[in-house]
């Protein structure tokens, strides 16, 4: 099976990358995932120091942060049909994101495996060097954006998160969110309250900018 130009060579391998925790308790890509998510980090880290030499170091840490973020490799993962492979167990509608960026975290870590990181680097660039240019400017922070966004609204007032009941299995628990501002409210879901907190932000401005 070939996978962003990349042809596994074990396939046993890439089965192991598509299998979640929830089919397999003992052999699953939670292990994948965990080595996958760092070589994924360090490409895009160095991509971005190639592709933007003026900006500071707070600049590349945002185009960094939503690079590698749940929701940006879960779009990955549906543009090249993955969700279709991933040998998964009961999944929530909320669940379905993180199933697919885990995977392809996982995917990475197979190919560095198998084949070393400079052919797992180039396969994540070929890829991501397309998302790095949509971004002209160095994106905000969803919860720095929505606080601009009411200040700049409503002078004073502040956008007020709450943490919701957390979902999902205890070995692997799903954080939720709310957020409130301008008399709207929003919620979000992600693998931290940190997460889940961004997620509820970015879904508010969505919101608030109809």
């Amino acid at each position: 099976m070939q996978i962003l130009n990349y042809t596994f060579k074990d396939e046993k391998l890439l089965e192991l990358a598509l299998t979640q925790s929830g089919v397999d308790s003992a052999h699953n890509n939670e292990r994948l995932e965990f080595i996958g998510d760092r070589v994924l980090g360090l490409s895009v880290a160095g991509l971005l120091y190639d592709m933007f030499p003026a900006e500071a170091e707070g600049e590349l840490a945002r185009r960094h942060a939503t690079l590698v973020s749940t929701q940006t490799l879960a779009d990955v993962a549906q543009e090249i049909g993955l969700g279709a492979h991933i040998r998964h167990g009961h999944m929530t509608a909320g669940r379905v994101q993180h199933v697919l960026a885990d995977a392809m975290e996982a995917v990475f870590g197979a190919i560095y495996l198998e084949s070393g990181f400079d052919v797992a680097r180039d396969v994540i660039v070929s890829r991501w060097r397309d998302l790095a240019k949509a971004e002209i400017v160095a994106p905000k922070d969803a919860k720095t954006a929505l606080q601009e966004f009411v200040q700049k609204n409503h002078t004073g007032e502040l956008p007020v998160y709450e943490y919701l009941p957390q979902t999902g299995p205890s070995h692997n628990p799903v954080f939720n969110a709310s957020v409130t501002a301008l008399g709207k409210t929003a919620t979000g879901a992600g693998s931290s309250k940190k997460e889940a907190s961004t997620a509820a932000a970015a879904e508010l401005l969505k919101i608030l900018a109809i």
